[in-house]
C-alpha cells in the first residue's frame, strides 16, 4: 500500500518536469477565399465546371495522417472555397488513378461509410469548437459538432451537397447556409479550417493541415481560412411541427378494462430553433415525441445499483456537451465515470409511485412522465464564454384504478421543474478555462409522494489549464449537493444503497430519522500528458462525501469514497514489422472511505495492435489483490472479497471487407473458486451490395459465484445476511438489417432476444465478513435447517433445530426473457423534413428458471402473442 502511494506521489512530482521539453509549434497553413458578390452562384451538380469557380485557385498538397503520418498520400486532394451573403460553397476534387475502385457504400445520414471527404470550420475561431460537413462518394451526408469534450453527431444542420465520379476520381460540391454556423460579428473574419479525406480501400486518411498524431489537441491545430469580408451572421429560425398516429395491438386480458387488445391514438407537437444572437440559440420543444427512439439494451443488475443508459432522445442529445458535467472521469477509468450532475434520462422517466391494489383491481399507469415543454439556450461568444441554460417541466401523472367498474385516480408523479445552468470562460489564448454549473429540481408534492425529495440543488466549479502546445494539462472539478424533503424521504436517501448510513461498522455515519435535508460534496483533481511524444499519463484523486446525492437530475452510483488513480500509456504510431499501430496501457487504483478505512487496490495492464492487413486485436489482465465492499451486505458490515484476477482477448477483421467479424472473450476467477465467470461476444457483418448490410451479434455469459447476496433476514433481532451459490447464464442475440434505397430513403430492422437466468443453491449466512478465506466467511445451512414450501417459492429456516421456524425468505431464482424488434422506414422528403413508418414488436416476462435458455426463449417468444405498435410520424421543417 505504501509503495503505491509513494509511486503516485512520484508521478505528481516528477512528471511535470518533462513539461520543459518544448516542441516546435505546428506551422499553420492558410487558405484565402473570395466573395462572389451578387454573381450567379455555382450550380449544385457535383461537376465543379461553373466559371465562377475560377475566381479562386485550387489548394492541395494534402499530407498523410494514417497510416504513415507525414508522408505523401497515395492519392492527392484539392479544394476551393467561395462565399456570398447567404452561403459558403466548397468544391473538392478527390483524385484517384483507379476510379473504378472508389467505394460507394450507402447508409443513413452520419454513416461515414466508404470513401469520404470532411470539411470542418472552426467558425468561432476559439480553437475548441468546430462544425464538420462530411460527404461520401455515394452522396451520403454526415455532420458533427466537435468540441474538446467530444463529437456530437446528432447535430443535423440543413445544407446541400452533390457528388460525381469521373475519370480523374470523384468530386463533391457543397452549399452550406451561413445560418447553420456560429461566428462573431467582424468585417474581416478568420476561421479555423481542416479538410480530411478517407481513401477507404487503403484505410488511409490525409489532411490539408498536417496535425501530428502526438499533437496536443485537434481543433486548436487547424489551418486558417481568411478572405471572409463583411460576412454577417444569420439569425436562425426553424420551426418543426410533427404529428404521430399510433396503433397498439396486444393480447386481451380478460376482466381488465385497460387491456382490451387494441389502443389507438394521435398526437402532435412542435420543435423549434431560434437564433437569439450570432452566438446563442434557443431550442424548444412542446409535447415532444420520442416514439421512434431505439429501446435500451436489456440488462440485469444483481449488485443493487441502478443501470446507466445512454440518452437517445434528439432534443437532449443535441448540444449535450455543453451540459455534460462529469464528476470524476479519468483516462484510468474505474472512477465512477458515468456520475454526472446532469443525467437527462431523469426527465420524462417512468412514474415514481405504483399504487397498492387489491386482487380485484386493475391499474392503468403511464409508461413515462409527460414532458409538457422544454427549452434550452446554448452557444459560445467571441469572448470565450460558453453558455448553457435548460428548463423543463414534466406533468402530474395519475394512475387509473378500476375496481369492478368503479374507477379512481391516484397521483403517481408530481408536477416537476428541472433547471440546468452552465457557464465556462476560456482565457490565456484558449489554453485555460474556468466554469461552473447549477442544477435544481423542484417537485409539487401531493398525496402519498412524500417519499420523494421536495427539492434538490446541485452545483460545481471546474478548471483546466493546458501548456506546452496543449500536450500537458491539470484540471479539477468540485461539486456539492443539497436535497430537501420530508423526514421519510431523507431517511430513505440515507438508507439507500448509494449511501447506507445504517452500516453497522461505519462509526462516521448514523441515520438521522428526523433530518429534512442532506448535504454532500465531491470532485476530482488530475494532471496528465497526452501529446508531444509517444508516452502519455494521467494521475489524480476523486472523492465523494457520504452525503453527496445527485440522483434527482444527475447520476451517481455511490458515495463515501476517496480514490487515487494512475494511467500510463505508450503508443507506436509509425508502422513497423507486421504492425500498423500499437499501444500499451497500465492502470492502478487505491480507495478509502471517509472514515479512513482502506478498501481497494487494483491493477490493470492491456495492449492493442492494428496489423498492416487492418485486422485489430487486444489483450489485457486485471488483478484485484484487496477489495472490501461497503455495499455488498446492503447496510450490513464491510465485506471482504477474496483476491481475484481476470483477463480478456479480442480481435476484429478488416473493416474494409464485405464480410467482417470479431470476437471478445474475457473471464475472471477468485481464490478458492469463490467466483468464476466467462463472457463471450461475437459479431458478423456482411454487405453483399453497397446498399445492403446485415449484421449478427451474440453474447453468452456463464458463471458461478459461491457468495451471491440474497437478502437480509432477522432472527429475534439478530440480522442474518443470506448468501447463496448462483449459477448464472445470460444469452443475448441481435440482428440488424439496413437497406439504403438512396441517401434520403432507408429501411432498417433491429431484433434482439435476451434471457438472463439465475439458479440459487447452497444457502448460507455470513459469520465473519472480513475473513480472508472463503471457508471462514459463512455458515452453510444443513438440509435439516432449510426447507421449501410446496411450490418452492419460499424457504423456511429452523436455525436452532428446535422444530419452529426462525425466519425465511423468498426463492431468488429467476429467468428473465425479453424480445424487442423495430422495423423503420425513414424518408427525408425535403432537407430537414421526415416521414417515419415504424413497426415495433416485443414481449417481456418471467419463465421457469429450471428450463433451458432456449426453451425459455421459445416459451416467451413463440408461444405468446407479441405486443405490436404501429407508428406513422411526419415532421415538416420550416426555415424562416
Amino acid at each position: 500500500m505504501k509503495i503505491i502511494l509513494n509511486v503516485a506521489l512520484m508521478l505528481f512530482c516528477i512528471f511535470p518536469l518533462f513539461a520543459q521539453e518544448e516542441k516546435a509549434a505546428i506551422e499553420k497553413k492558410k487558405y484565402t477565399t473570395q466573395s462572389i458578390g451578387t454573381e450567379t452562384p455555382p450550380l449544385l451538380d457535383g461537376l465543379l465546371d461553373d466559371a465562377i469557380w475560377n475566381r479562386v485557385a485550387w489548394e492541395g498538397d494534402f499530407i498523410q495522417r494514417q497510416p504513415n503520418e507525414g508522408e505523401a498520400p497515395s492519392q492527392q486532394t484539392q479544394f476551393k472555397i467561395l462565399y456570398d451573403a447567404r452561403y459558403i460553397y466548397v468544391g473538392v476534387r478527390c483524385f484517384d488513378t483507379e476510379p473504378e475502385k472508389i467505394v460507394q457504400r450507402l447508409s443513413r445520414r452520419d454513416g461515414f461509410q466508404g470513401d469520404w471527404v470532411d470539411v470542418s470550420f472552426d467558425s468561432y475561431y476559439d480553437l475548441q469548437t468546430a462544425f464538420s460537413f462530411n460527404v461520401t462518394a455515394a452522396g451520403v451526408k454526415g455532420d458533427e459538432m466537435h468540441t474538446t469534450s467530444g463529437s456530437d453527431s446528432s447535430w443535423n444542420p440543413i445544407w446541400y451537397v452533390k457528388t460525381n465520379i469521373d475519370e480523374k476520381g470523384w468530386t463533391a460540391e457543397m452549399k452550406i447556409p451561413l445560418s447553420q454556423l456560429r461566428f462573431a460579428t467582424s468585417n474581416d473574419q478568420v476561421w479555423g479550417l481542416q479538410i480530411v479525406r478517407k481513401l477507404f480501400r487503403e484505410e488511409e486518411r490525409s489532411t490539408w493541415q498536417r496535425i501530428p498524431l502526438d499533437a496536443g489537441g485537434w481543433i486548436n491545430n487547424y489551418g486558417k481560412l481568411d478572405g471572409l469580408i463583411n460576412v454577417k451572421p444569420k439569425r436562425q429560425i426553424e420551426i418543426q411541427p410533427y404529428t404521430v398516429a399510433k396503433v397498439e395491438n396486444y393480447e386481451k386480458e380478460e376482466g381488465n378494462p385497460f387491456r382490451q387488445g387494441n389502443d389507438v391514438g394521435i398526437t402532435g407537437g412542435i420543435d423549434g430553433k431560434i437564433g437569439l444572437s450570432n452566438a446563442l440559440t434557443l431550442d424548444f420543444t412542446i409535447n415532444p415525441d420520442f416514439g421512434q427512439v431505439e429501446a435500451d439494451p436489456a440488462a440485469i443488475a444483481l449488485d443493487g445499483f441502478q443501470i446507466f443508459f445512454n440518452e437517445q432522445r434528439p432534443f437532449f442529445v443535441e448540444n449535450k456537451n455543453i451540459f455534460d458535467y462529469g464528476v470524476s472521469r479519468s483516462a484510468a477509468q474505474n472512477t465512477f465515470g458515468n456520475d454526472n450532475l446532469f443525467y437527462s434520462r431523469r426527465i420524462g422517466k417512468n412514474p415514481s409511485h405504483y399504487p397498492s391494489t387489491s386482487n380485484n383491481e386493475y391499474v392503468d399507469i403511464p409508461d413515462n412522465t409527460t414532458i409538457l415543454g422544454a427549452a434550452k439556450i446554448s452557444g459560445k461568444t467571441k469572448d470565450g464564454w460558453s453558455i448553457g441554460l435548460l428548463e423543463t417541466v414534466t406533468a402530474k401523472e395519475y394512475a387509473l384504478i378500476d375496481n369492478e367498474g368503479l374507477e379512481r385516480e391516484e397521483l403517481v408523479e408530481p408536477l416537476t421543474n428541472y433547471f440546468v445552468g452552465r457557464l465556462k470562460k476560456d482565457f490565456n489564448n484558449r489554453n485555460s478555462n474556468i466554469g461552473g454549473i447549477i442544477t435544481s429540481t423542484n417537485r409539487q408534492l401531493e398525496g402519498s409522494l412524500d417519499f420523494l425529495h421536495k427539492s434538490a440543488l446541485t452545483g460545481g466549479l471546474d478548471f483546466e489549464h493546458r501548456w506546452n502546445e496543449r500536450a500537458w494539462y491539470v484540471s479539477g472539478v468540485g461539486v456539492f449537493s443539497h436535497v430537501k424533503g420530508s423526514a421519510e424521504s431523507i431517511t430513505n436517501t440515507q438508507r439507500s444503497i448509494g449511501h447506507l448510513y445504517q452500516r453497522t461498522d461505519a462509526d462516521h455515519l448514523e441515520v438521522d430519522e428526523t433530518a429534512t435535508s442532506l448535504t454532500g460534496s465531491g470532485g476530482n483533481v488530475k494532471i496528465g500528458k497526452v501529446g508531444n511524444g509517444d508516452f502519455m499519463f494521467e494521475s489524480g484523486v476523486a472523492w465523494r462525501t457520504p452525503g453527496l446525492e445527485l440522483n434527482d437530475i444527475g447520476f451517481q452510483r455511490q458515495s463515501d469514497n476517496i480514490r487515487h488513480f494512475t494511467w500510463a500509456g505508450y503508443r507506436w504510431r509509425t508502422p513497423f514489422s507486421i504492425f500498423r499501430f500499437a499501444g500499451v496501457n497500465y492502470n492502478h487504483w487505491v480507495s478509502y472511505d471517509f472514515s479512513g478505512k482502506y478498501n481497494y487496490t487494483g491493477f490493470n495492464v492491456n495492449g492493442f495492435v492494428t496489423f498492416k492487413n487492418n485486422w485489430n486485436a487486444g489483450t489485457g489482465t486485471n488483478l484485484t489483490p484487496f477489495l472490501i465492499s461497503n455495499t455488498e451486505l446492503r447496510g450490513g458490515p464491510r465485506y471482504r472479497y477474496v483476491p481475484q484476477a481476470g483477463g480478456w482477448f479480442w480481435f476484429e477483421s478488416d473493416g474494409r471487407k464485405k464480410l467482417q467479424f470479431g470476437m471478445h472473450v474475457s473471464g475472471d476467477r477468485a481464490n478458492d473458486n469463490a467466483r468464476k465467470y466467462i463472457y463471450t461476444s461475437t459479431w458478423l457483418s456482411y454487405r453483399p451490395i453497397n446498399a445492403l448490410s446485415v449484421s449478427l451479434s451474440s453474447n453468452f455469459n456463464v458463471g458461478k459465484n459461491q457468495l451471491q447476496y440474497v437478502t437480509e433476514a432477522s432472527n429475534d433481532g439478530d440480522p442474518k445476511y443470506i448468501m447463496a451459490t448462483i449459477d448464472q447464464k445470460t444469452l443475448g442475440l441481435a440482428i440488424r438489417i439496413n437497406y439504403t434505397i438512396n441517401p434520403n430513403l432507408t429501411l432498417q430492422y433491429y431484433g434482439q432476444p435476451f434471457i438472463a437466468r439465475g439458479n440459487y443453491t447452497d444457502f448460507k449466512y455470513i459469520t465473519d465478513p472480513l475473513a480472508k478465506k472463503l471457508s471462514s466467511k459463512y455458515h452453510a445451512f444443513s438440509s435439516d435447517q432449510i426447507a421449501t414450501n410446496e411450490d418452492q417459492s419460499y424457504f423456511d429456516i429452523d436455525e436452532d433445530l428446535d422444530g419452529s421456524i426462525d425466519y425465511g425468505f423468498n426463492n431468488p431464482d429467476f429467468s428473465y426473457v425479453q424480445f424487442r424488434s423495430n422495423l423503420v422506414l425513414r424518408w427525408e422528403y425535403i432537407p430537414g423534413s421526415e416521414l417515419f413508418l415504424v413497426w415495433s414488436q416485443g414481449t417481456t416476462g418471467l419463465e421457469d428458471p429450471k428450463d433451458s435458455l432456449f426453451k425459455s426463449l421459445d416459451n416467451r417468444i413463440l408461444d405468446n402473442k407479441m405486443e405490436n405498435i404501429f407508428l406513422l410520424k411526419a415532421t415538416y421543417r420550416l426555415v424562416l
